[in-house]
């Protein structure tokens, strides 16, 4: 006897119509980054990072930065 080796597919039992295919990936959307203020200068920057303006991080001075 012949032995096949033959991979077994999940084969859907109907065609997804392009509506419900939509529907189901209408939560896949790219969303606009989360900002807060600096408590210390007040720039827009995201959350729990060093402030790039002033270069602190949760009250404490992180980085060095040339204040002209």
């Amino acid at each position: 006897m012949l032995k096949l080796d033959i991979q077994l597919f999940a084969v859907p039992f109907s065609k997804v119509s392009k509506t419900r295919k939509r529907m189901r990936r209408t939560h896949y959307k790219i969303e606009a980054n989360q900002t807060v203020k600096c408590p210390k200068c007040g720039e827009l920057i995201r959350p729990h990072r060093v402030c790039p303006n002033c270069g602190n991080y949760k009250g404490k001075e992180v980085v060095k930065t040339n204040e002209a």
